[in-house]
């Protein structure tokens, strides 16, 4: 059964009395905790509401599966004991046997309330319950991974995706970290379970600048007397090949940072290592398309075949900052492959994904893996190159250090932060006039102010968005600039040109999320819902943590709208303004469909938050962007909603 309470503190009310169980707790403690400061009637005609709401899904009738119990003083959620998943974890683990631990680590779905945005005061409540839970969780998967004996068995399965859950919301627990290095070990492959140890350390001390617990470093060194060899020879140990020669750096471009895709470790059988190797090809063929960085050739890669190197090492010899590493495993008709992205400097892992799929979509997984990894890694080392800028002293930056340090205030949040960027960028192009992705980017700058009507003067804004694209030049080989342009032309409302500019960057990075969700906008404001809510997807699958992922998903929830799925594009709208409460843009959107819907109510309070945050915005100037020129019939209706929403005219 689906369930949907009608508020977000119904909600909240069912988890803590979930949590409780049937010892329940006392009504003045909940009406005190979850409505402070209304008062005691207030408070607890607050919860008498929520609990009405509760009952409507689970009534107090004979042969009830779930019901909400209570007197004048306590009420408890009564239920069998196997109905909720928490309460099923608690027994199992307290069974202890090795198959009830698998259960329960298959129960495990990540942090309690994970995702959930919980007000202010109750994060002191559901604290204690989530800090307990997911010391249970490492617990857990301590004594399962402990209990593992024979490779390929459902426990170890289990036991393995606990881990990497425990990792995606912490990368430094090291009982998770150890337990990949027994999952390692139990399958025979100890160069993998060393490659974890060393992941642990570098994460350790970039997060916390620490090193790894000595029951950690026990379990590696325990590990490495097994080869036979101390971890400094582990390398020339696994090497069974014929020592190359020493590589030299190739040549490039003196501000490209530089990536080289390292050959994939095999922990399926020996036949599956085509399947391996296929996908590194893919993967630096799809990384060879961005031409935001430099791609080491797969020829140099593949000399380090099967041999366990130091990244260090690896970035030394091929002069690359950055490597992409990976596993391989098939299990039965299934094939899973982790891929990581490590800065050889420091050791330290910028960002990590599993992917899984069928055998007998091989092909298919090959080039989704690729497609979606070359999406993801491009924001990472963006990401990585901004950060060390940063730490560069002003009297040594280049243009490309300023460019780097605009990125972060590039994505239309706030407009204090787009006017941050526009200054980072003039001073890049006051030191390379002919730098043309700097001159790109300004024109979104100057196109992102118009549009958000964060100036008293749109259509000069644009002049200068326009003039910026001109000064650009030839950006021909630059997907960044060719999309950055085409962003700013579309806002200029010229739609024909703009999408020139995106197909030639797709051109020449088909994985390029930005030039997607661009694309998508596009279709947009060309009146084709249909095709913008594929485009916004496509975007959204390459780069789902890219810092312009809220404006990919506002994007898909304005192709809904436009198709008529108002609830739905409502829905999109509230959840990302739980979450980015400060792009004030999104209460305009808000506030448009909510009084489309009938929801004056919720239509009228995000104007009011929009116009706190921008009191000159104006029906006038909203209607008179170039953007809407081809879709006249929508924009009049956004701006009936906007009126009855209490947006001023003029």
């Amino acid at each position: 059964m689906s369930v949907r309470f009608a508020t977000r503190k119904a909600s909240l009310l069912f988890a803590a009395l979930v949590l409780a169980g049937r010892r329940g707790h006392h009504r003045e403690l909940l009406s005190e905790g979850f409505w402070p400061g209304r008062g005691d009637v207030q408070a607890r005609n607050s919860l008498r509401q929520a609990l009405a709401d509760i009952r409507r899904w689970f009534p107090a009738v004979d042969n009830a599966v779930v019901s909400v119990e209570g007197d004048q003083d306590t009420v408890a959620l009564v239920a069998g004991p196997d109905e909720a998943d928490i309460w099923l974890f608690e027994r199992k683990l307290a069974e202890g046997g090795t198959a009830d631990l698998a259960f329960a680590a298959e129960l495990y779905r990540g942090d309690l309330l994970a995702g959930v945005a919980i007000p202010d005061g109750l994060d002191e409540w559901f604290g204690p319950y989530q800090s307990r839970y997911r010391q249970k969780a490492l617990q857990l998967v301590e004594r399962l991974s402990l209990a593992l004996s024979d490779s390929g068995s459902e426990a170890e399965a289990a036991c393995e995706r606990l881990a990497e859950t425990l990792l995606a919301s912490d990368p430094t627990a090291e009982p998770a970290h150890r337990a990949l290095m027994r999952i390692h070990a139990v399958r025979g492959h100890e160069n993998a379970a060393l490659r974890q140890f060393e992941s642990c350390r570098a994460l350790l001390k970039k997060h916390l600048d620490l090193e790894p617990e000595a029951q950690t470093n026990s379990l590696a060194a325990s590990m490495q007397l097994r080869e036979g060899v101390s971890y400094r020879q582990t390398a020339s140990t696994h090497n069974i090949s014929p020592q190359s020669q020493p590589i030299h750096p190739p040549a490039r471009p003196h501000d490209q940072p530089s990536v080289a895709v390292m050959p994939f470790d095999n922990l399926g059988a020996a036949d599956d290592e085509y399947f391996a190797d296929g996908v590194v090809e893919e993967i630096t063929a799809a990384l060879s398309r961005v031409r935001d960085f430099f791609v080491i050739a797969r020829q140099s890669a593949f000399t380090y075949k099967r041999r366990f190197v130091d990244v260090r090492e690896v970035g030394r010899e091929l002069g690359v900052s950055y490597v992409v590493e990976g596993t391989v495993r098939r299990g039965g008709d299934r094939l899973r492959i982790s891929v990581q992205l490590i800065d050889t400097e420091t050791r330290t892992q910028l960002w990590s994904e599993r992917y899984e799929g069928a055998v007998e979509d091989i092909f298919e997984f090959q080039d989704r893996i690729a497609a979606q990894v070359a999406g993801a890694i491009h924001p990472a080392i963006r990401g990585a190159e901004t950060e060390l800028a940063k730490r560069k002293p002003p009297t040594s930056l280049r243009a490309y250090d300023f460019v780097m340090r605009a990125y972060p205030h590039l994505w239309g949040r706030r407009k204090d932060a787009n006017d941050h960027a526009l200054e980072l960028l003039r001073k890049a192009i006051a030191i390379d006039p002919t730098y043309g992705r700097a001159h790109a980017l300004e024109a979104w700058c100057h196109a992102v102010n118009a549009s958000y009507l964060w100036t008293k003067q749109p259509e000069l804004e644009l002049e200068r968005a326009l003039e910026a694209v001109e000064a650009a030049g030839s950006i021909s080989n630059d997907p960044t600039a060719l999309t950055a342009a085409g962003a700013a032309l579309s806002i200029c409302g010229d739609q024909e040109r703009a999408r020139i500019f995106i197909e030639q960057a797709l051109a020449l990075d088909p994985n390029n999320a930005w030039a997607w969700t661009r694309l998508g906008w596009i279709a947009i404001y060309r009146d084709d819902a249909v095709q913008a809510t594929e485009w916004f997807r496509r975007a959204m699958m390459l780069s789902p943590i890219d810092p312009l992922a809220f404006n990919m998903r506002i994007g898909l929830a304005a192709s809904m709208a436009v198709a008529g799925s108002l609830s739905q594009a409502i829905a999109i709208a509230r959840e990302l303004i739980a979450s980015h409460p400060d792009v004030i843009m999104l209460y305009r959107f808000l506030a448009a469909w909510s009084a489309m819907n009938g929801d004056l109510e919720t239509a009228r309070w995000a104007a009011r938050k929009l116009l706190a945050a921008q009191p000159d915005f104006t029906i006038e100037k909203f209607r008179s962007l170039p953007m809407f020129r081809h879709m006249a019939r929508w924009a009049d209706k956004v701006a009936e909603a906007l009126r009855l929403a209490g947006v001023p005219e003029h």
